[in-house]
C-alpha cells in the first residue's frame, strides 16, 4: 500500500495495556470448537467468516496489486526470533504478505483491507495456490504463460522467472485459466460470489495477464499511472534478505507449501475493513481471542500515513487495543523519516509510537531495525519487458 519513495521498514514490539473487546457473535457454522484454532474450516464457513468479519468496502488511491516494497525481506531474520507457533498472521495489501506468512507459518492468517478489490485479489490468489501443482505451475497461470521445460522443485526464483520470460503471453491459456479460477471459487469452493465480485477477479487477473512478470505498483490505476519507478512482480520474487538469503514465497518449494496448505484449508481468509472502521479489526480480534490465540504479526504497511491524514488514528489505537497481543507480537510497518503521521507524534527514528483515547491505551517500546532505501527496480534485476501493452 506504499506509494512514495525514500520510506524506512521497522519492526516494532508493542505490549498492550487495557482491553476494550468488542463482543461478536458468529454461527455456529463459521466457527472453530472453542478454545483452539480450527485445523481447517468448511467453504461455508470460511465464506461466511469472511463476510461476517468485513464491512463495506471502502477506497484507496490505487488498485495496489503488487506491493512496492523492495527490501522488505531484511526484516524477516529478526521477524522470526520473535515467532511462536500456533498464532494468526494479520496483515494488508498483496502479495509481500505471502512472503512473511511462509517465514512465520502461522495457523491462520486474516488479510484484512479496506478496498474488496484486495478480497478480490486475494480470491484469485487462493484458486491459483489450490490449483497449482508447484512453484512453475503458480507463475504459468498467474501470467497465462505456457509452462518451460527444465523447471523443477529445486529451482531458485531467478531460475524459473529467467525461463519464463522467454515465454510469450497466451490469450487462448489466459481465458482457460479465468475459467479454471472462477469455476475452482464458484463450483468447487461453492463460494456464493456476486457478479462485483467476479468481474473484480477477471479485472485482477487480466492485469497481470496484460502486464506479465513486469506488472508493477503503478501499472494500474492511482494518480501518475505508470510514470513511477518501482519494483516489478519478478524483480520483489527474486530480492533477498540483504544478506544473499532469498525468503520470497516463491523461492522454495517449502515456502510455497505453507501458502497451498492454508489456502486448501480455508485458513487464509481476506476481510474487507478500514482499520479504524467499527468492525473488521475488532471483530477478528475477538475470534481470535475466542479461540485462545494470539497474533504473532501484524503488517500494517504505511496504513497509518492515511490515518494520521484522515484524523482517525486514535480509532485505530482503539481497535488494536482489543486484540489478543502480548510481549512477542510483532508489529510490522513501513515509516518515512520525519514524523508523517499529524498529531501522533511518531518518532520514526526510534519507532515509538503512543496515542491515547477514552476507552484504551496503546503503547509502544521499540526499536528501528532496518531503514528502507528508496523504492525502485534493484540494481541486479532486469525485468522483463510487459508482455502485452
Amino acid at each position: 500500500m506504499l506509494s512514495t519513495s525514500g520510506r524506512r521498514l521497522a519492526i516494532v514490539l508493542s505490549a498492550i495495556l487495557g482491553a476494550c473487546v468488542l463482543a461478536v457473535s458468529f454461527g455456529p457454522d463459521a466457527r472453530a470448537i472453542a478454545g483452539s484454532l480450527p485445523d481447517s474450516l468448511s467453504n461455508a464457513a470460511f465464506w461466511a467468516l469472511s463476510d461476517e468479519l468485513s464491512e463495506p468496502n471502502g477506497y484507496f488511491q490505487s488498485d495496489n496489486l503488487v506491493s512496492n516494497e523492495i527490501q522488505f525481506q531484511q526484516v524477516i531474520p529478526d521477524l522470526e526470533k520473535t515467532a511462536r507457533p500456533n498464532r494468526v498472521y494479520l496483515g494488508v495489501g498483496p502479495e509481500q504478505n505471502f512472503t512473511y506468512i511462509a517465514a512465520l507459518k502461522p495457523a491462520m492468517v486474516f488479510i484484512v483491507d479496506v478496498r474488496r478489490g484486495n478480497l478480490q485479489l486475494h480470491l484469485m490468489y487462493k484458486a491459483l495456490f489450490e490449483l497449482s501443482s508447484d512453484r512453475a505451475d503458480f507463475v504459468s497461470r498467474l501470467f497465462s504463460k505456457p509452462r518451460p521445460a527444465g523447471l523443477t522443485a529445486d529451482s531458485t526464483a531467478q531460475e524459473i522467472f529467467a525461463a519464463y520470460e522467454k515465454v510469450e503471453t497466451s490469450e487462448p491459456l489466459y481465458k482457460e485459466n479465468l475459467a479454471a479460477i472462477t469455476g475452482h471459487l464458484v463450483k468447487t469452493r461453492g463460494l456464493h460470489l456476486t457478479d462485483e465480485d467476479l468481474k473484480g477477479i477477471e479485472y485482477v487477473y487480466y492485469q497481470f495477464f496484460w502486464y506479465g512478470p513486469s506488472i508493477q505498483y503503478w501499472s494500474t490505476g492511482g494518480s501518475g499511472r505508470g510514470g513511477r519507478n518501482a519494483p516489478t512482480f519478478a524483480d520483489l520474487m527474486m530480492a533477498d534478505d540483504g544478506k544473499g538469503l532469498s525468503r520470497g514465497f516463491l523461492a522454495s518449494d517449502a515456502s510455497f507449501r505453507v501458502l497451498k496448505d492454508l489456502e486448501t484449508k480455508n485458513l487464509l481468509v481476506p476481510v474487507v475493513g478500514n482499520f479504524a472502521g467499527p468492525k473488521a479489526l475488532r471483530s477478528v480480534g475477538a475470534y481470535v481471542r475466542d479461540h485462545n490465540a494470539s497474533i504473532a504479526a501484524f503488517y500494517l504497511s504505511n496504513v497509518e500515513q492515511y490515518l494520521g491524514r484522515s484524523g482517525i488514528w486514535g480509532q485505530f489505537c482503539a481497535n488494536v487495543a482489543t486484540m489478543p497481543l502480548d510481549e512477542s507480537s510483532t508489529f510490522i510497518r513501513s515509516v518515512r523519516s520525519g514524523n508523517f503521521i499529524p498529531g501522533v507524534g511518531l518518532d520514526s527514528e526510534l519507532g515509538n509510537m503512543a496515542s491515547e483515547t477514552k476507552s484504551c491505551t496503546l503503547t509502544g517500546a521499540a526499536r528501528l531495525l532496518f531503514r528502507q532505501g528508496s523504492i525502485g527496480r534493484p540494481a541486479y534485476a532486469q525485468p522483463p519487458a510487459p508482455s502485452r501493452r
